[in-house]
């Protein structure tokens, strides 16, 4: 589920937040694109990869990459 080189059309900040304002933050970001468009989240919460997960079963935009390093979260997303 890694594809780190995707380019992205939109970034949000999300570090230092806890559940559940990353997702929130998503949710409006993905509001404000296009369908196909191409999100890319930087969190901190751990809890975050299983939110993210679960989110994008239950709206159907796709989770195309999930990615941490040193404790920082990086998801893709594709506005459905």
């Amino acid at each position: 589920m890694n594809a780190p080189n995707l380019s992205f059309d939109m970034e949000l900040d999300a570090r230092g937040l806890n559940c559940p304002l990353p997702i929130l933050r998503t949710k409006k970001a993905l509001n404000a694109m296009t369908s196909g468009q191409i999100l890319k989240v930087s969190a901190t919460d751990p809890g975050s990869v299983r939110d993210f997960q679960a989110f994008s079963r239950q709206t159907g935009n796709a989770l195309l990459s999930a990615q941490e390093s040193r404790g920082e979260y990086q998801f893709l997303l594709r506005k459905k």
